[in-house]
């Protein structure tokens, strides 16, 4: 397997898991889980097989063209940091999948959970592993939305809604912040490449520009990674599943701020900014959570404040802007993720087999669940920095950086005093944690007998344990080689000296560690009863710093700032809001049109008229009155209007034939059928409009006036529209076109002959993707909303003209009800079924020959959709959803995917995204005739035309199976 193949497998296996875990029954939680844990276990093992290359800081890339002209590539760059972060995320993702096996509950969708867990780690492997700019914003988002889905996973718990709703406003604003300050950064140094914006660090800092970008960059990262101000939503993202806590918020979501921060360290690390910003957010993070921390009686908020905490140190550490000093970061970020995973994973179990997470309520749980507790104990006491733990190991190191290192930084004096602080704050949360849970009397408020949990639900925690004494004991033969290449990836080969050895001596960083731990210890006996007695539940002295109430104070602002601009601005109907669209472009037309001088129109030379020339005229004077008069019609005589805007359309698809376009004439054509025909069943269901209702004087005239001026405004805007095509037509190009380019091309670039389909499915081929993207959109909304509309209480009793048939079918002998309908359709049904398979040719025909004559994937998925509308004209809905299988919105999605796997094709020949090619092959029968990849394109966009216009028909035709109003009127029975 190629290093570029297992690149993309890294990134694309996830995403592929969650498509396939979306499809599964909604109980399969043991096959959802075996699918999980196998795609975290193919990436683990495909990662150890690069692992080898980047021991002497050798970088592996796969650059997939995308708008090269713009610098915009699809580039995957996997060096040790990025190997290490996802090592991160797929190593303990595959414990977590494990977890959440037993965790959830058979009751729940855990498929779907599954599924947006893969997600979610497609995207965070997506992030670690991009090296464009703009490609790690995209995936940055990703995780966003996939993590809002996560918390929110319990959708009937309101804290869970409000949680992810939070999680994803936060997160989401920095990611637009972060997206900002990339553009800057890629514009200041000329590529959004990773490694040419690294390379052009003193062009960077030169440029004025940088402290705005930098700005924006820390904006996004201090949110996604819960830094101070912005750390108030993590401790409420806490409603989500526990395994959704022990994955996002120990090695994935939180630390993609910390990712973002040490791949820009190398370029602003010890500039003010960056020591002013970034250490002193950390340093407040670091303080004001393990402050939280220790009031807080949910088992599951202590670890969320504690883990906020934790985060302000790894910054804390960036900010310091020393090489040792982001070494201690990538040394604690690993030892972080263990101990918190752990701990998360063990508070779990206690609420799964206890029932609460209650500090309060939970005691002497060391004599129900022992192997539970010994392992939640290890764990607690590496995040409170126990020697012979691996916490003990990375926070010593944080404590001599901030002795030794501290010189540059503006807060140098009170550094050591403020980091020693903070590890005895560790200290005491981590007792109480330990105490307040697993010692003290048996609990007596709990609804359940506590108990250990299946083996196999353990089995993560015990891994996770075990991580923790193995690397706290032989910290430079486990974790040493990993953190060596990823600190040569960010600081280059020349590192500084550093030690993982257990005993450097008595020294004063000991001292402080000896301290901290002292001191934690002492505060928990001097206070440990009043703080478990504490009311509130929350930290005492900083309740000010609730962003939890200034963000809920923020958004109602913005809901009541939109309510107020809809007030002012809005429209109660979209007449109206159109009608200050069009004339706010009017406006600016005539600005345009004045302030550039006018235009300069050329005089026409003035002759008799030839006959083909009063034809046209003729032609668009019949048009142009079919239109004028559908538009006065609309209001009383709707089905007049229809047949009228068909005359119209029928004159542009004359106009196409006439200018030679017959590619644009046929389907013009069939759009014009489909549409009219779309168009009258819905017109069936809307109330009626009566001409002998009267309204008052003054709305009559207001009505008057409106439409006076709506005429007005059209006729400015036809004329204004007119004078402009007369000027472009009679004066020269000032620039070259591309058509004739197109012309000269299109046989030799794409293996066509139409013109017109191969600028669609290939020159402007990105296009089309995105207008079949709307298209199937669109007719997905239009089923939705028609799916629970109620048609008018006016509209439901059967038309006249089937009461009266109805009255004489009754009054006459030997016949039945409906019998006149039947033998009147019964000519036309046979016409139309027997019609079926002879379009289904025609689309077929149209498909095939549209590269090279008139036709095309569009013309032929509207032919096509034309069979289905005449089966539900002639037969109705039941008769031919009882013989047929529809099921349009597979037609849109396999439609869209093969457009997708179409474009994605060009990238195994490191190509562009919808790069096509053709090639000559002779074939049986047939001869020698060129194929084109496009053809394939093509084929997505007819099945997805048909899905989509198959969906509006069936949401319109299903409104005649509404139950009938009951009037007392006998039911006509539909067409058999």
């Amino acid at each position: 397997m190629t290093t570029g193949l297992l690149l993309v497998l890294l990134v694309a296996l996830p995403f592929a898991g969650a498509l396939i875990a979306a499809g599964l029954p909604r109980h399969a939680r043991t096959a959802a889980a075996v699918l999980s844990w196998t795609v975290a276990f193919i990436n683990v093992v495909g990662l150890a097989l690069l692992w080898p290359r980047f021991q002497d800081g050798e970088i592996l890339r796969l650059d997939i063209p995308w708008i090269p002209s713009l610098g915009l590539d699809l580039v995957l760059r996997l060096d040790g940091v990025s190997w290490l972060f996802s090592a991160l995320v797929m190593g303990i993702g595959a414990l977590v999948v494990l977890y959440a096996r037993y965790y959830m509950s058979p009751k729940d969708p855990v498929p779907r959970f599954f599924s947006f867990l893969l997600a979610f780690m497609g995207a965070m492997q997506g992030l670690v592993l991009s090296g464009n700019l703009i490609q790690l914003v995209v995936f940055w988002e990703l995780t966003s939305l996939f993590s809002f889905l996560l918390i929110g996973y319990w959708n009937q718990n309101p804290l869970a809604r409000e949680g992810a709703r939070m999680a994803l406003t936060v997160t989401a604003t920095g990611g637009l912040g972060l997206l900002i300050g990339m553009v800057l950064l890629g514009q200041i140094a000329g590529s959004y490449d990773l490694q040419a914006v690294l390379a052009a660090k003193d062009a960077i800092l030169a440029d004025p520009r940088h402290t705005l970008a930098l700005g924006f960059i820390l904006v996004g990262a201090m949110t996604k990674s819960a830094q101070f101000p912005f750390h108030f939503w993590l401790p409420r993202a806490m409603a989500a599943p526990t395994p959704v806590s022990a994955y996002l918020h120990s090695a994935t979501l939180v630390k993609a701020g910390v990712f973002v921060l040490i791949q820009i360290w190398p370029i602003f690390a010890g500039t003010p900014m960056w020591l002013a910003l970034v250490g002193g957010a950390g340093l407040l993070t670091l303080l004001i959570g393990a402050w939280s921390a220790i009031f807080q009686h949910d088992l599951k908020g202590l670890l969320a404040y504690s883990t906020i905490s934790h985060l302000g140190l790894i910054v804390l550490l960036l900010g310091l802007g020393t090489e040792l000093g982001a070494i201690a970061a990538l040394f604690h970020l690993v030892n972080h993720a263990t101990f918190k995973a752990s701990l998360f994973m063990a508070a779990g179990i206690i609420d799964h087999e206890a029932g609460s997470r209650d500090m309060r309520k939970l005691s002497g749980l060391i004599r129900f669940m022992p192997v539970t507790a010994v392992l939640a104990i290890v764990a607690a006491a590496a995040m409170a920095g126990v020697p012979l733990l691996n916490g003990f190991l990375s926070k010593e190191m944080f404590l001599a950086e901030a002795v030794a290192g501290a010189g540059r930084h503006p807060l140098a004096a009170a550094l050591p005093i403020l980091a020693t602080l903070a590890s005895a704050f560790s200290v005491l949360y981590s007792l109480r944690f330990i105490h307040a849970t697993f010692f003290g009397p048996a609990p007596t408020a709990l609804d359940r007998v506590p108990h250990e949990p299946p083996p196999w639900m353990r089995r993560p925690v015990e891994i996770l344990v075990i991580l923790c004494l193995v690397v706290g004991i032989l910290p430079a033969l486990t974790v040493g080689p990993f953190l060596r290449s990823a600190a040569v990836s960010v600081m280059g080969p020349d590192l500084p000296h550093y030690s993982l050895k257990i005993w450097h001596g008595f020294n004063l960083p000991l001292l402080l560690s000896v301290l901290a731990l002292a001191t934690g210890v002492g505060l928990y006996v001097v206070f440990g009863r009043r703080i478990n007695v504490n009311t509130t539940g929350g930290p005492l002295g900083v309740r000010w710093l609730n962003g939890g109430y200034l963000f809920e104070k923020a958004m109602t602002g913005v809901f009541r700032l939109a309510e107020a601009a809809q007030t002012i601005f809005g429209a109660r109907g979209v007449q109206q809001q159109l009608r200050a669209i069009i004339l706010f472009a009017l406006v600016m037309a005539v600005i345009a049109a004045v302030g550039g001088g006018g235009f300069a129109l050329a005089r026409p030379a003035l002759g008799a008229p030839a006959l083909p020339e009063i034809a046209f005229a003729l032609l668009w004077l019949v048009g142009g009155a079919c239109a004028v008069a559908a538009a006065w019609q609309a209001k009383y005589h709707r089905l007049a209007a229809v047949v009228l805007m068909g005359g119209a359309g029928l004159a542009s698809c004359l106009s196409f034939l006439w200018l030679s376009a017959p590619d644009l004439a046929i389907t013009q054509l069939l759009v014009e059928i489909v549409t009219t025909v779309l168009l009258l069943l819905g017109l069936r269901w809307l109330p009626k409009r009566l001409e002998s209702i009267r309204v008052p004087a003054h709305l009559e005239r207001r009505s008057r006036l409106r439409r006076r001026v709506d005429l007005i405004i059209a006729a400015a805007v036809g004329l204004g529209l007119s004078v402009s095509a007369w000027a472009v037509m009679t004066r020269p190009a000032l620039v070259d076109g591309v058509s004739q380019y197109y012309v000269e091309q299109a046989y030799s670039l794409a293996g066509g002959r139409n013109l017109v389909n191969v600028i669609l499915v290939d020159f402007r081929a990105f296009d089309t993707f995105g207008e079949i993207t709307v298209l199937g959109i669109v007719g997905l909304t239009v089923f939705v909303l028609l799916r629970r509309f109620r048609p008018h209480e006016d509209t439901l009793p059967q038309p006249a003209q089937k009461r009266v048939q109805a009255a004489v079918d009754r009054r006459r002998e030997n016949r039945g009800e409906g019998d006149t309908l039947r033998e009147t359709m019964l000519v036309p049904q046979v016409v139309m079924r027997w019609m079926f398979p002879f379009v289904i040719l025609l689309a077929v025909h149209l498909f095939l020959r549209g590269h090279d004559l008139p036709g095309g994937g569009f013309a032929a998925g509207i032919a096509l959709s034309v069979a289905f509308v005449l089966q539900y004209m002639a037969s109705g809905a039941r008769w031919v959803e009882d013989r047929l299988e529809i099921r349009p919105a597979v037609w849109i999605g396999s439609g869209l995917l093969i457009a997708i796997l179409a474009g994605a094709g060009a990238w195994a020949f490191g190509r562009p995204f919808l790069t096509s090619a053709f090639q000559y092959a002779d074939l049986p029968v047939l001869g020698r005739v060129p194929i084109a990849s496009a053809v394939v394109f093509d084929l997505g966009v007819v099945i997805l035309v048909v899905g989509a216009t198959v969906m509006m028909l069936v949401a319109l035709a299903h409104q005649s199976l509404r139950k009938a109003r009951q009037t007392g009127e006998p039911k006509v029975e539909e067409p058999s």
